[in-house]
C-alpha cells in the first residue's frame, strides 16, 4: 500500500506525473489554460466598457460555455471513432484562429459587443471539440491507478492558471488593453499544440470498422440513458451548475458594484477563486479517502453556499477574496468528484462520449445559468443574484434523496474480446436486424433470484447495443426462460458482444451460473427479413467467415 502523505506515490495527487508524456502535455495546458483566463478577463472587462447591461455581460461566459452543450455529443463521437491527438490538435487549431481573430480585430478597434460573443463563441466551439479528445486521452497516458490523480491534475491545472491567471490578466488588461490579453492567450495555445505533436499515441487498431457518426452518437446516448450512475452524476452537475454558475458569471459586477473596483480587482477576486481552488484539488484524495461521494458532495454545496452569500453581503475586499477561496475550493471538489465518478464510470469504447455528455450537462447547466442569473441580476441587482444562488445552494443537497452518488473506487476495466460466432449463412455487415434468443433453465425456487439478475442484464445489453430486449417464461415448462434481444446489423452485434466490461461479463457469467440440466445454455442467432437485408457485394465490409467459436456455449458471457 502506498503513503497517502505521499503525493508521489500511486494514491497521491501527483502520481500521475511520473509519466513524461502526461507530464508534458499537464504542463503546456497549465500554459494553454492561463491563456483562457487572461482572455476571459479580458473579454469580460471588454464587455463591461462597451455596455452596462448585466445581461451582456453574463452572456461572455455563455458564448464561452453554450458550445460543450451544442457539439460535446457530436465532439465525444468523434473522439471515440478517430486518432484523439488528431482530433485535439485539430480543435486547438479552431480555437487559435479564433484567437487570432479576435486579436486581429481588436488590433484595428472593430469589436462590438456582439461581435466579441461570436468570436467569444468560435474560441468556445474549438475547445468544446477538443474537451472529449483531450480527457479520454488521458486513460491512455497513464495507468489505471494513476487515473484519478490525473483527472484531479487536469483540474488543477485549470485552477492553477485561475490562481494567477486573472490576477495577470486585470495587469495586462490595465496596462496595456484588451487586445494585448487576447494576443497573449493566441501565443499560449502553441506549447499544447508542440506537446500533442510529439506524443507517439500508441493505439490498437479495432479489426471492426468504425461506426458512422450519426451511429455513434446514438451509441453515446444510449450507453448514458442506460447507466443509472452516470446519470446521476450528469443530474447532479447540471443543478450545481445552474445555481452556482451566478459566483463566476457576476463576479465583473461584483468587482465593479459592490467593491467599486476596476480589471485588478475583478483579477484579483478570480485570482482568490483559483487559488482556493487548487487548495481544494490538491485535498480531494483525502476527502475521498475519508467520505462518500454523497457526503463529500453535499458538504461541497453547503460550504458553496455559505461562501456565495457572503460575497454577496461583503463590501470589503479582503473579505470577499476569503470567500471565494472557501468557493474555489469546494467548488474544484465537487467537480473534481463528478468527472472521476463519469471517467471511472465509462468503459475505454465510450469514454469520449460519456465524457462529452458529462461536459455538455455541466457546461450546459452553467451557460443557462449565467443567462438566468444576468436577467435577475438586471432586474433586481447583484446582491439579490447571489443571495439567490446562495439560498439554492444550501438546499441542493436535498437531491441526494433521490439522486444519491454511485460509490465508485476503481475503474471497471473492458474484457477480453470475443471469439465470432459460427456463420454458415452469407451475411454482410450491413445484413440485419440480428434477433438473438437465450434460453435458460432455472430451477423455480431460484425464479426470482434469476429474473432480479436479469434486469440488470437488460442494462447491460441494451447499452452495449441491443434494443427490444425482453425475458419470458414458458408457461408450460415453467423452469424454461428466454432472453430476447435485437442488434441493428450484423457489425452492430460484433460490436455488442465485445463491449463488455469484466463486471458485465461477470454479470452474464451470474445468469448463467443458475441454469440446471444435462445441456448447456442455448443461443439462437437469426436474421429478420433474411433476403431482403443480405448485402449483394461479394466485398461488402464486414462479410462474415465462417471462422470462431461454436454459437452455443455454457456461459453467458461467452455467448452472447
Amino acid at each position: 500500500m502506498s503513503d497517502p502523505s505521499n503525493p508521489l506515490g500511486a494514491d497521491g495527487v501527483l502520481a500521475s506525473l511520473q509519466y513524461p508524456t502526461f507530464r508534458r502535455i499537464w504542463l503546456a495546458s497549465l500554459l494553454s489554460n492561463l491563456g483562457i483566463l487572461i482572455q476571459g478577463v479580458g473579454a469580460a472587462w471588454s464587455m463591461t466598457q462597451m455596455t452596462s447591461s448585466a445581461d451582456k455581460v453574463a452572456l461572455v461566459q455563455t458564448a464561452l460555455l453554450l458550445p460543450v452543450v451544442l457539439i460535446s455529443i457530436p465532439a465525444g463521437a468523434i473522439a471515440d471513432m478517430h486518432d484523439r491527438r488528431i482530433v485535439a490538435l485539430v480543435s486547438l487549431g479552431i480555437t487559435l484562429a479564433g484567437a487570432t481573430a479576435l486579436t486581429t480585430l481588436a488590433w484595428l478597434d472593430l469589436v462590438t459587443p456582439n461581435l466579441l460573443l461570436v468570436l467569444c463563441f468560435a474560441v468556445g466551439t474549438g475547445m468544446a471539440l477538443m474537451g472529449p479528445a483531450w480527457q479520454s486521452s488521458v486513460s491512455e497516458q497513464v495507468p489505471a491507478e494513476a487515473l484519478p490523480s490525473a483527472v484531479v491534475l487536469n483540474g488543477i491545472s485549470y485552477n492553477i492558471a485561475r490562481s494567477i491567471g486573472p490576477a495577470i490578466g486585470g495587469i495586462v488588461v490595465a496596462t496595456a488593453g484588451a487586445m494585448a490579453a487576447f494576443a497573449l492567450n493566441a501565443l499560449l495555445y502553441l506549447p499544447l499544440m508542440v506537446a500533442l505533436f510529439l506524443w507517439k499515441r500508441i493505439s490498437e487498431p479495432s479489426r471492426l470498422p468504425p461506426e458512422k457518426l450519426s451511429r455513434a452518437i446514438v451509441s453515446g446516448v444510449r450507453y448514458v440513458s442506460n447507466s443509472p450512475s452516470i446519470k446521476i452524476v450528469l443530474t447532479r452537475s447540471m443543478v450545481t451548475g445552474v445555481i452556482g454558475g451566478a459566483i463566476i458569471a457576476l463576479m465583473p459586477l461584483v468587482a465593479r458594484d459592490l467593491l467599486h473596483g476596476g480589471a485588478q480587482t475583478y483579477g484579483i477576486m478570480l485570482s482568490a477563486f483559483g487559488l482556493g481552488a487548487v487548495i481544494g484539488a490538491l485535498n480531494i484524495t483525502e476527502v475521498r479517502k475519508r467520505m462518500s461521494g454523497e457526503a463529500a458532495i453535499r458538504a461541497c454545496m453547503l460550504a458553496m453556499g455559505g461562501a456565495i452569500a457572503a460575497v454577496a453581503l461583503s463590501r470589503e475586499p479582503a473579505l470577499t477574496a476569503a470567500a471565494m477561496i472557501v468557493a474555489g475550493a469546494v467548488w474544484m471538489m465537487a467537480w473534481a468528484l463528478f468527472s472521476i465518478g463519469v471517467q471511472l464510470s465509462s468503459p475505454r469504447w465510450v469514454a469520449g462520449r460519456s465524457l462529452a455528455a458529462y461536459q455538455a450537462a455541466a457546461s450546459g447547466g452553467i451557460a443557462v445559468g449565467s443567462w438566468a442569473w444576468g436577467r435577475l441580476t438586471d432586474a433586481a441587482g447583484v446582491q439579490i443574484g447571489l443571495l439567490v444562488s446562495a439560498a439554492l445552494m444550501l438546499l441542493s443537497p436535498l437531491l441526494g434523496l433521490w439522486f444519491r452518488m454511485p460509490p465508485i473506487s476503481a475503474r471497471d476495466e473492458d474484457a477480453e474480446a470475443l471469439a465470432d460466432p459460427e456463420v454458415r449463412l452469407a451475411l454482410s455487415g450491413r445484413s440485419g436486424p440480428l434477433v438473438v434468443e437465450i434460453e435458460y433453465r432455472v430451477p423455480q425456487e431460484n425464479a426470482r433470484a434469476f429474473h432480479n439478475v436479469m434486469q440488470d442484464v437488460q442494462r447491460s445489453r441494451q447499452r452495449n447495443g441491443a434494443y427490444g430486449w425482453s425475458i419470458a417464461r414458458d408457461i408450460a415448462d415453467p423452469e424454461l426462460w428466454t432472453e430476447r434481444f435485437h442488434c441493428p446489423t450484423w457489425l452492430d452485434y460484433l460490436r455488442q458482444r465485445n463491449r463488455s466490461t469484466q463486471s458485465e461479463r461477470a454479470l452474464d457469467a451470474q445468469a448463467a451460473d443458475f441454469h440446471v440440466g444435462p445441456a448447456p445454455v442455448r443461443v439462437r442467432r437469426m436474421l429478420e427479413r433474411p433476403f431482403g437485408s443480405v448485402g449483394r457485394k461479394e466485398d461488402a465490409p464486414g462479410r462474415a467467415t465462417n471462422k470462431g467459436l461454436p454459437g452455443d456455449c455454457k456461459r453467458a458471457g461467452r455467448h452472447s
